[in-house]
């Protein structure tokens, strides 16, 4: 079974290590930005002094923190992860982050001798806790064969989807659906609160027709019940579809509403929400309406 050194324990992070722990893979770490739990600890989980230690370490080597810069910070900083690998180890980061970046990343740690995988995962808190991630994979079939057994701890809807940074461009274009899916389940139900109806029922009726979805599910409910902590922080949100529209502009495609949500997150953010779940864009909406679901 080979070694895995796992950077960055927050929200996502932390009960996606946690898998690997309880799977009896031996799983060191340092420290990012999240302390790691006791719990954790008590599974087994090494604190090394350095990413660099980190590398050293293990076989396989999981990064997921929030944004591009962080990522190459851990990777190619001081004392970062590149400089304690040596040939034949596995980098995989499961950040959501730029994909012509990753493309450059996976450059330089192939250089070194070593493989790479870009794998950004959908599914959010939920999903992390619950084991059952969507995890969309960038990179060759024989590192992805590797991965595979450490992925299934982790997600159920593991796919190879090209090479290195297509498995971020996949991410990029999950998150356009997921802020448009939202945008629209807000929609729906200021609206119908607005014209009297219960937002509860409302929501159970539409879960039974062509109207239903993931979203309509957890963030609809999310909504009437005011429980947006997150989650997915609506400024890691802003982030991905920053990532779109930069994306979109570098390659001519007009991704006009997309861009609107991104529009109603930055209300929220400019309200005191940018670390509301991303279900709370639904508060944008209500300010426009002056009227609050309930």
């Amino acid at each position: 079974m080979e070694k895995i050194g796992f950077i960055g324990l927050g929200i996502m992070g932390a009960p996606m290590a946690g898998h690997l722990l309880d799977a009896g893979y031996e799983v060191s770490t340092a420290v990012h930005r999240s302390q790691p739990s006791d719990e954790m600890i008590g599974k087994g989980l090494k604190v090394l002094d350095s990413r660099k230690a980190v590398a050293e370490a293990a076989d396989i080597i999981i990064t997921i923190v929030p944004d591009t810069p962080q990522v190459e910070e851990t990777l190619f900083g001081e004392n970062g992860v590149a400089a304690g690998l040596s040939k034949g180890k596995l980098v995989i980061d499961m950040s959501s982050i730029s994909p012509i970046e990753t493309k450059e990343f996976a450059k330089k740690i192939n250089d070194l001798g070593c493989a790479y995988l870009d794998a950004p995962v959908s599914g959010g808190e939920v999903g992390a806790k619950a084991a059952s991630l969507t995890i969309m994979v960038g990179g060759s079939q024989a590192d992805f064969d590797r991965a595979i057994p450490v992925f299934e701890k982790m997600g159920k809807n593991v796919t190879l989807v090209g090479g290195n940074g297509i498995g971020q461009t996949t991410k990029v274009a999950n998150q356009i659906i997921v802020a448009l899916t939202i945008e629209a389940v807000g929609e729906a139900m200021v609206f119908a609160s607005k014209a009297g109806a219960d937002p509860e029922k409302v929501r159970a009726a539409l879960m039974g027709g062509l109207a239903s979805s993931r979203i309509l599910e957890v963030h609809g409910e999310r909504m009437y019940k005011r429980t947006f902590d997150p989650g997915f922080r609506i400024e890691l949100h802003q982030k991905d579809l920053n990532l779109a529209l930069q994306g979109a502009k570098a390659l001519g495609v007009a991704l006009p509403n997309t861009a609107t949500a991104q529009e109603l997150f930055n209300t929220c953010a400019a309200n005191g929400g940018a670390a509301w779940d991303h279900s709370a864009m639904v508060r944008a909406l209500e300010i426009m309406a002056n009227h609050e679901i309930g």
